[in-house]
């Protein structure tokens, strides 16, 4: 009787202490996608002043700046990993055309307002893809806990899913790269 009941107690101790590690790894997934959001939202918000400023030397490039415009509200409006990921591939390819747009633009270079923004988006980028790694190596985690024997048994219980990778389309390998900011 006594084993018995020794059993059923590690039983039930192993189990809160399952149930307590995954829910800290749903909430530190949860923290890494929120520390994404920040970035792209810092990015959302550059993105206008950066082509405010190109727009001024180069008025007839219209259809390069609506591009980024839609691109960006694409972004800002997508939800989820997948869908954020894909956004984001088409806003890296509007703000490629912007920056080749400025390349034309010898006094658009030299423009401290535009280096400045040229700055702070290498910068946002940079901590953009620190985020993306620090949520995926999240995610691997939390999905890795998820599927294997025994965490699997309290998972399962507990209506614990895998979560999804933030990640770019593969089909276009170009775009994995950050956003070209340097002349």
């Amino acid at each position: 009787m006594t084993i018995l009941l020794v059993v059923v107690i590690l039983i039930v101790l192993w189990a809160i202490v399952s149930y307590n590690r995954l829910v800290s790894m749903v909430n530190r997934t949860k923290e890494a996608w929120s520390d994404i959001d920040v970035q792209l939202k810092r990015r959302y918000d550059l993105i206008p002043n950066l082509v405010a400023t190109v727009k001024g030397y180069a008025t007839h490039e219209s259809q390069a700046f609506e591009n980024v415009t839609k691109a960006r509200a694409a972004a800002m409006g997508a939800q989820g990993p997948v869908q954020k990921g894909q956004a984001e591939l088409g806003l890296a390819s509007a703000l490629k055309s912007v920056f080749a747009i400025a390349e034309a633009y010898p006094e658009l270079k030299a423009n401290q307002n535009f280096l400045s923004l040229q700055t702070e988006l290498t910068e946002t980028e940079d901590k953009i893809q620190a985020s993306r790694r620090y949520y995926n190596g999240n995610v691997r985690e939390l999905n890795t806990a998820i599927q294997v024997f025994p965490g699997n048994i309290i998972a399962s219980a507990f209506h614990f899913t895998s979560m999804e990778f933030f990640q770019l389309d593969a089909a276009d390998a170009a775009a994995k790269n950050p956003v070209a900011v340097k002349f």
